[in-house]
């Protein structure tokens, strides 16, 4: 078998998979919509507040533990049926959720749409990309970053009708219509032959899947630090089994991901960068639906609209930086998203006030966000060869989720800081929470301008014909 090439493509083939792809790519920015039926889901299932954390933690570590290993399956088995077996286990996990009797089941359901959702993102780069020429990647990459910010966008936005008129199950019965019609128009692209002489590194994938699971749960665990032991052990056995992966990546004829890429100090920036981005931009989600509340006093429409904001800002940003491919080089993009993203932050942590500058903020970021991402597929299925796409969109789903998870502990912990010594020097509840609130975007703001230093000093800011 050979791989279709672009030229037997026909442009409804183009059409239904690129309609396909995105179907598969929003029902899960959507999820947001689920943190709007958190109270609803500890009413019905009788749960202490603390106990809804699962339902973030069951699905996003199981999809950031799987997601490269997804990749690789897909670049070793066809892209198609690893995407087609995704769409498929993400409506039977969404009509699982709507339909849980117990919070066990929920979870357990959880988990399989945190499997769906590592399959199909996984491959959904590699799919777009091989729908069109060369020379309409990174407009493709736009086209497919623009669901993350639609979807972002409409999630608290639907939620609250949602919830208000049939209850927490509507946030997941909403899209099962969705994957499912993603499954139907799957099977409209194209299929890609096995690639020739690969084979599926097993140990190494589990090394990698358990490793990040670690990491993953020990972040978790900073919050609780009254359970030292347990805290310890996980972060000692996800950096044993992190130095394990990467003696058996060095060594293994087909590794899961070829680890010789890391050693340009470009891409592993762009990793890096990606990451911290997302890690400070994640202080909007975290702490300004309790600045709207508490200080500004605005009503829940209102905090939805303004939370709306920052993925509208990445939805718009996704078709722009496809026209600009043409004129300006990817690591400039990324140098200029970067910008982007530390302005917002530091407008919100100087304490400029108002809720106007906090939008304006807000869609600096999600702009920034957009851009970066956008730029970020394009270099890494630039570097990575063709045989190895998938693992390339899944570097960049992969370090956009540990960026948010790390996120959420990080600037949690802050705050938290801040604002208790706040209080202990005689501020009042709201003095305290603004102090806490400043600093976690300050410090937000001084991650990413680290990141805009390192990329100056590489010459990210060249024009694109000087770029190399």
């Amino acid at each position: 078998m050979t791989s279709p090439t672009l030229s037997s493509i026909t442009d409804t083939q183009r059409r239904l998979g690129t309609a396909a792809i995105c179907l598969a790519t929003l029902a899960q920015p959507l999820d947001s919509s689920v943190n709007v039926a958190f109270p609803d889901i500890v009413n019905s299932f009788h749960l202490a507040v603390a106990d809804i954390q699962w339902v973030v933690i069951s699905y996003t570590l199981t999809y950031a533990a799987l997601m490269l290993v997804c990749g690789r399956a897909g670049d070793l088995f066809g892209h198609r049926p690893i995407f087609l077996i995704g769409s498929a286990t993400g409506t039977l996990a969404f009509l699982c959720c709507t339909i849980a009797p117990t919070y066990g089941w929920l979870l357990a359901a959880r988990v399989l749409q945190g499997i769906a959702a590592a399959l199909s993102l996984s491959c959904g780069p590699a799919l777009i990309t091989a729908l069109y020429p060369q020379d309409q990647r990174t407009r493709a990459l736009g086209v497919y970053t623009l669901m993350f910010g639609i979807g972002g966008a409409l999630g608290p936005l639907v939620g609250g009708p949602l919830v208000q008129a049939w209850g927490w199950p509507a946030v997941y019965a909403f899209r099962v219509p969705i994957a499912l019609g993603a499954l139907a128009l799957g099977f409209t692209l194209p299929a890609k032959s096995q690639r020739a002489g690969g084979r599926f590194d097993g140990l190494g994938a589990t090394l990698l899947v358990v490793a990040i699971a670690a990491l993953l749960l020990a972040l978790n665990q900073l919050q609780h630090v009254d359970n030292l032991l347990a805290l310890a052990a996980l972060f000692a056995l996800f950096v044993v089994l992190s130095a394990v992966f990467v003696v058996h990546q060095r060594r293994s004829l087909h590794p899961v991901v070829d680890l010789k890429y890391f050693r340009n100090v470009d891409f592993s920036l762009l990793n890096i960068g990606f990451m911290t981005l997302n890690l400070g931009a994640f202080a909007i989600w975290l702490f300004v639906p309790f600045y709207l509340d508490r200080i500004a006093k605005l009503p829940l429409g209102a905090v939805g609209l303004i939370l709306a904001i920052a993925p509208v800002g990445s939805a718009i940003a996704a078709p722009i930086a496809g026209r600009f491919a043409a004129t300006v080089s990817a690591r400039r993009l990324a140098l200029i998203a970067a910008v982007s993203v530390a302005t917002g932050s530091l407008i919100i942590g100087i304490d400029i006030g108002g809720v106007a500058l906090l939008a304006v903020a807000a869609l600096l970021q999600g702009l920034g966000l957009g851009f970066y991402q956008v730029a970020y597929f394009d270099i890494s299925t630039a570097t990575l060869p063709s045989a190895d796409r998938g693992v390339a969109g899944s570097l960049v789903m992969m370090t956009r989720t540990l960026g948010i998870v790390i996120g959420a502990t990080v600037l949690t912990l802050v705050f938290q800081r801040l604002s208790a010594n706040a209080a202990a020097g005689g501020a009042d509840a709201a003095a305290a929470f603004v102090s806490g609130f400043d600093g976690a975007f300050r410090l937000a703001a001084a991650l990413s301008a680290a990141v805009i230093v390192a990329a100056v000093a590489r010459g990210w800011g060249r024009n694109k014909a000087d770029a190399p």
